[in-house]
């Protein structure tokens, strides 16, 4: 199979698991297929109580839904490339010496206990959405037999991560239910965010309730003669290119359309996510509505730091003491956190000593404090 066709295929499945969550599974294998990894996952973390959502997971050995479990259970809380990952950008691909040096990584307990009895020893990560709080991150990890990251998994992890992060923000737009392609505008005609199913040259074949709304406001988007238009000049020429494309197929349309930022005529910020209809099990959509693409536009949250960020940045805590801070937080005293983090006891304890330093505490009920605050401050 020539390479374009091999990552059409993958990124249709991609989109084709936004529409029915039950995809997943085989959408990630067919990802590690083609970046060569051994297992993909896509979960959500949260920066400061370190819950763990794991959404979706594959493997490809037979024990890979007991470390599922495993890792929802507990295994997620002490995931040591949390919380510095939340200071990368979003899409960025992020590898685990970018985060923590594999000395230190080979000799946490999350390593020992989670990733070695599984023969993975190395992958990649990238945020997909950064929330106040917390994060969403898709993963894919190498096995043993399979070698350290190399260009080429890197060079393809980077072309897909975006098509995964279309998928997820739209999964979360229609609340993961599952959708029958062909029955889309009947499926989704109560959804609380706005959704249009267009043609190539965006006239308006479809539109919920919402998405009827939002035009006769006429402040984020309106009518022109039958055809969508958004208010912002620069954003109604990107929409009409991204129309245009999706006629093209899913790989046509690349990172074009994802949480594309349109801005209201009152000053508010909206987002509009751009779905193909004409390749996978979506075609079933575009055939029946004659249409190209389905539009999703919704508020755009507020664009805030997470707390490990603003902490971070205001008391100049380096990477390193700021994953020591959450995990005294977290998991507690000095003989507890040393284990889980792979480090000495008196390691810990020159971090603390400065953490306490610049962040002008002296215990760990100080640290809990001031955490607590900047959560609910943002």
């Amino acid at each position: 199979m020539r390479e374009a066709d091999e990552l059409s295929r993958v990124i249709g499945d991609i989109y084709d698991a936004s529409l029915d969550p039950a995809l997943w599974p085989s959408a990630f294998e067919t990802i590690c297929g083609y970046i060569g990894a051994a297992s993909a996952s896509l979960h959500s973390q949260d920066s400061v109580s370190r819950a763990t959502d794991a959404l979706f997971w594959w493997g490809r050995e037979s024990d890979a839904p007991h470390y599922f479990k495993l890792y929802r259970e507990g295994y997620g809380k002490i995931n040591p490339i949390f919380p510095g990952v939340v200071f990368f950008e979003v899409e960025q691909p992020v590898a685990v010496p970018d985060v923590i040096s594999c000395e230190e990584f080979v000799r946490t307990r999350f390593f020992r206990e989670w990733l070695l009895p599984q023969g993975l020893t190395d992958g990649l990560f990238s945020n997909l959405e950064k929330g106040v709080t917390s994060c969403a991150l898709f993963t894919a990890m190498r096995h043993a037999g399979q070698g350290q990251v190399d260009d080429r998994m890197r060079q393809r992890f980077e072309l897909i991560t975006p098509h995964v992060r279309r998928a997820m923000l739209i999964g979360k737009v229609i609340d993961l239910h599952r959708v029958e392609a062909a029955a889309l505008a009947d499926s989704l005609d109560e959804l609380v965010s706005s959704m249009f199913i267009v043609d190539s040259t965006g006239r308006i074949i479809h539109a919920n309730a919402s998405a009827h709304r939002l035009i006769a406001e006429a402040d984020v988007l309106r009518s022109n003669r039958g055809r969508i238009a958004a208010l912002d000049p620069e954003g109604n020429r990107h929409l009409l290119e991204i129309f245009a494309a999706a006629q093209a197929g899913d790989a046509a349309v690349g990172k074009k359309g994802i949480a594309m930022p349109l801005t209201a005529r009152t000053g508010e910020r909206y987002v509009a996510h751009v779905l193909p209809l004409t390749s996978g099990a979506r075609r079933k959509a575009g055939v029946s509505y004659s249409a190209a693409a389905a539009v999703f536009v919704r508020k755009a949250a507020l664009d805030l730091p997470s707390p490990p960020e603003a902490i971070a940045d205001e008391f100049r805590l380096t990477p390193a003491e700021v994953r020591v801070m959450f995990a005294i937080v977290e998991i507690g005293g000095v003989p507890e956190v040393a284990p889980v983090l792979g480090i000495s006891e008196q390691t810990v304890k020159t971090h603390l000593h400065r953490i306490y330093e610049k962040t002008a505490t002296k215990r760990q009920a100080d640290l809990v404090k001031l955490l607590a605050s900047y959560s609910g401050r943002l």
